[in-house]
């Protein structure tokens, strides 16, 4: 175990003992942790003051209703481009996620830029991804007084942008 990893583990996460042993405590949450000896997790305030997250541009739209399989089609075009090439490709992809896509684009890059004072010029897309949200049930009728069950299904869309170093 490293002395950083002691560190933490000795220290309660105080603004006093973040600020005194800032280096070390960087060095340790850096380190990959096992299972069974993980650290604790930082709370918000702890994260902004050990500057945690302040690399990248993150934004995340909710509740959109367009199935994650096909907002994932359209994110996986854009991972690991330039954000004026996402621009580009976004704007020439024919798809229902398209749009939406490139309002979270736009709004991650704005919080790259005005909170984080990243770059604009090196920004490209780390990670694009949508997770499944609430899925709405609906109900249809069908032949011999059945029904069959149809599923709208919502995603939560997610795009996180860093500099190239």
């Amino acid at each position: 175990m490293s002395e950083g990893r002691k560190i933490v583990e000795k220290l309660v996460l105080t603004k006093e003992n973040i600020e005194k042993n800032r280096d070390e405590i960087l060095k340790a949450y850096a380190q990959p942790s096992k299972k069974y000896a993980k650290l604790p997790t930082p709370t918000k305030k702890q994260r902004k003051l050990l500057g945690i997250g302040k690399d990248q541009g993150k934004a995340t739209a909710k509740y959109i209703r367009v199935t994650p399989r096909k907002v994932k089609i359209v994110a996986d075009l854009i991972k690991g481009k330039s954000i004026d090439e996402a621009y580009a490709i976004l704007m020439y992809t024919p798809k229902a996620a398209s749009p939406i896509l490139t309002k979270v684009l736009k709004s991650a890059e704005a919080n790259a830029v005005n909170n984080n004072g990243l770059n604009r010029e090196d920004l490209y897309v780390a990670e694009a991804f949508a997770n499944p949200g609430p899925i709405i049930k609906r109900f249809i009728p069908r032949a011999r007084g059945s029904a069959n069950r149809i599923n709208k299904r919502t995603s939560h869309v997610t795009v996180v942008l860093k500099e190239r170093v």
